[in-house]
């Protein structure tokens, strides 16, 4: 499994809208039959008023990243993502060093 941080601080538009954006984004991720199970995806918010967002994103294996990033659905929300971040968009690769069994 691959996992990934994506990181940016909220710049342009409507808040709100960007969070029905990204409630669309995981429908679609979670509708399509060869992603669903196989793309774990969360978005969080700093709770502290400075727009910052954090997504953790993971893949099941190689050819599930791929076929994610070949989707419509996913090209249109990386270039929506650039846009409200006014291009500071981060993403990280992320390996796993140790963790706990509970996963809730």
């Amino acid at each position: 499994m691959k996992h990934f941080l994506i990181k940016y601080r909220f710049k342009d538009g409507s808040e709100a809208a960007w969070r029905e954006q990204i409630g669309r984004f995981i429908a679609a991720v979670e509708a399509d039959a060869t992603l669903n199970g196989r793309i774990s995806y969360r978005c969080m918010r700093a709770d502290n008023g400075s727009g910052e967002y954090y997504h953790l994103a993971a893949t099941a294996d190689d050819e599930a990243g791929k076929a994610l990033q070949s989707r419509d659905f996913f090209k249109a929300y990386t270039e929506e993502t650039k846009r409200v971040s006014g291009g500071t968009v981060e993403v990280l690769p992320l390996a796993i060093v140790a963790e706990t069994s509970a996963r809730p």
